[in-house]
């Protein structure tokens, strides 16, 4: 997976310095009175400098003689076209206080009708700015027009060198100019109606860890019209309604320090905000993931402890966004992500061969909720990334929050990916901001044809049960577990000491209870353990339907109902080749099963070919 590339919506970082301030940091000095110097940019820049960020065309702005207001000349900015943008921030030659304003002004026009990406204050280009506010998405015109930016709370800005600053790309594919002039600080008195929010949201964190607030924003009526720019956390004063879940520093930094939920709440000045963020916490895994059992021969290992693994050139690229440390688990290696939002795993120094292998596993412990993702990136017969001849597919898999989660995912279910003889990447994705990850590898597997194990033993208290065919209950009478008329071959074999119905050269199989209709009125769930041999790929269905017979329960009475569900690879569970699952369907599933106090019929249908039932039951 390439890097992601910003979208036209630009974000500000911190850059290299066009014009370096000049004397000393006053940053490090005591907070002695600092000047209230109002002024930005005037006829020249009033004891200030611009800076380009990071990745910005760095001769983007410069000053226009040909293009002036009020006699003054403009600050001219070209826009360059795709693949760059211009942006900066002005910043002070030394701090200023700028507590008596409550905004900052200034005046633009651009060379056609455009929307400026962002402009904002309190930005020094630094890195460690803590009283940013920005606007975005600003109209301008190709008339000058004056703008006003206000300030979240200016009492926080006694020791402020960040000025101004402004970010735009190409619009419509191109390039185009802006012409900014006369940038101050001023006491505007059509600025009303303060109401600051935090977005409302729910995060998920482990203890000892550390989160941001984040989220924070002001609204302002200016000239009658509200304005809103989001506001970085140092405007705000935060609390936590749980100190022993969480506590919360003056700049938003969140410490976890036990398992719980807690409220963030915040004040601007003496002003409550609308939202909270709601903090979920909860303590990284006490186990390991199981041990895999696998033989070797049958598996390439990326990361096991089980197994020997492959070389594996990073567990973060440099283009991800995530951190990851190695930690033990109940002395087992592991990887602990944190900032998860997505991490690239690359191999692409001896791409992966996994032609040979039919599935991919891992076990997941999220600490938060899913979807979680893994996506594959195929390099192609020349395994260069770009080459041309690239493929990549994801797969979505429902996780549970706070345990491991072991996953295997056939190949085939990796639509898109269209060779894996050069396998080279690997992208994970979602599961909260913390995740653990552990033995990852590729598999194949020669399935046998009868099941190694007995289907597990149910433990449903056997008066809540009505059991057809399982050595744990008492089994009321079926007539036949394969009619005259179905298209089946039955046998009753022993798998590991345990009773099981063997179902060969399956098309449809017919199960009757007649003689006795099973009176299932109040059960809640029909429940069977099903193991087949035979491919469980797309398009492979196992097909469940019931018939009741009806209050004369007789078959073909006129009241008789049913009702089907199909069960398939994407089902919950899923279909599964070689190994036992259990199946408990609520009985709500069977929409059209209106009646059930006299079931007759169990009709079993699909393209698996061969399969074993055991434990078919009604529960409750």
């Amino acid at each position: 997976m390439a890097p992601r590339l910003l979208s036209r919506r630009l974000v500000p970082v911190v850059g290299l310095a066009l014009l370096a301030a000049c004397g000393r940091d006053l940053t490090t000095l005591p907070d002695a009175q600092a000047p209230n110097i109002a002024g930005v940019y005037e006829q020249n820049f009033v004891a200030a400098s611009f800076q380009a960020f990071g990745g910005s065309d760095v001769a983007a702005l410069t000053i226009d003689p040909t293009t002036v207001r009020n006699g003054a000349p403009a600050l001219k900015v070209v826009v360059p076209g795709p693949g760059s943008y211009a942006g900066g921030a002005f910043v002070a030659n030394s701090i200023r206080d700028l507590s008596s304003y409550n905004a900052v002004t200034f005046y633009a026009k651009a060379s056609k009708n455009a929307t400026l990406n962002v402009a904002g204050l309190g930005n020094d280009n630094t890195g460690t700015s803590r009283f940013t506010a920005e606007r975005a998405d600003i109209p301008l015109t190709t008339n000058w027009t004056k703008y006003t930016l206000p300030i979240p709370l200016a009492s926080k800005l006694t020791q402020e060198k960040g000025l101004f600053y402004f970010a735009e790309g190409p619009e419509d594919g191109a390039g185009y100019t802006i012409w900014f002039s006369d940038i101050k600080y001023e006491a505007v008195t059509t600025i009303s109606n303060v109401r600051p929010t935090i977005a409302a949201r729910t995060v998920d964190g482990e203890v000892g860890g550390t989160l941001t607030a984040s989220g924070t924003a002001v609204t302002f009526a200016v000239n009658g019209a509200d304005q809103t720019l989001s506001a970085a956390p140092g405007y705000f004063s935060f609390a936590s309604s749980d100190a022993a879940v969480a506590t919360v520093s003056a700049t938003g930094a969140i410490q976890i320090v036990g398992a719980g939920t807690a409220s963030i709440s915040a004040t601007l000045g003496t002003t409550p905000a609308v939202g909270a963020i709601t903090l979920r916490s909860a303590v990284g895994p006490a186990v390991a993931a199981a041990t895999p059992t696998r033989p070797t021969a049958d598996v390439i290992s990326l990361f096991s402890d089980a197994y020997t693994n492959v070389a594996v050139n990073t567990w973060s690229a440099s283009w991800d966004q995530a951190d990851v440390a190695d930690v033990m688990v109940a002395g087992n290696n592991t990887k602990k992500y944190t900032n998860l939002v997505y991490a690239g795993i690359e191999f692409t120094g001896t791409p992966v061969n996994a032609t040979a292998m039919k599935s991919m596993h891992l076990d997941v412990f999220p600490q938060g909720d899913g979807p979680f993702k893994v996506k594959l990136v195929d390099f192609g017969a020349n395994g260069v990334f770009g080459g041309g001849d690239d493929s990549e597919a994801q797969v979505t898999i429902a996780v549970t929050r706070g345990a491991w989660n072991s996953i295997d995912i056939p190949f085939s279910s990796f639509a898109g990916l269209a060779g894996r003889t050069k396998l080279a990447q690997m992208v994970i994705e979602g599961g909260g901001p913390t995740l653990y990850l552990d033995n990852v590898y590729f598999y194949t597997f020669v399935v046998p044809t009868t099941p190694p194990t007995a289907a597990p033993t149910p433990t449903f208290a056997a008066a809540n049960v009505v059991s057809l065919f399982s050595n744990a209950y008492t089994n009321v009478t079926v007539d036949t577990w394969s009619t005259g008329w179905d298209v089946a071959d039955v046998e009753d074999v022993l798998i590991a000491g345990n009773a099981t119905k063997k179902y060969t050269n399956v098309v449809f199989i017919g199960i009757e209870t007649i003689a006795a209709p099973v009176n299932a009125s109040t059960m809640t769930h029909f429940v069977f353990d099903l193991w087949t041999p035979s491919s469980t790929d797309p398009p492979a269905v196992f097909k469940v339907k019931l018939v009741d017979l009806g209050a004369n329960r007789a078959f073909g009475g006129g009241d008789d109902v049913e009702s089907e569900i199909t069960l398939s690879r994407s089902s919950t569970p899923a279909l599964v080749t070689g190994s036992w699952v259990r199946y408990e369907i609520p009985l709500s599933s069977f929409t059209g099963l209106t009646t059930r106090g006299a079931i007759g019929q169990l009709i079993l249908s699909g393209n698996l070919g061969t399969l074993f039932l055991d434990n078919v039951m009604f529960r409750k």
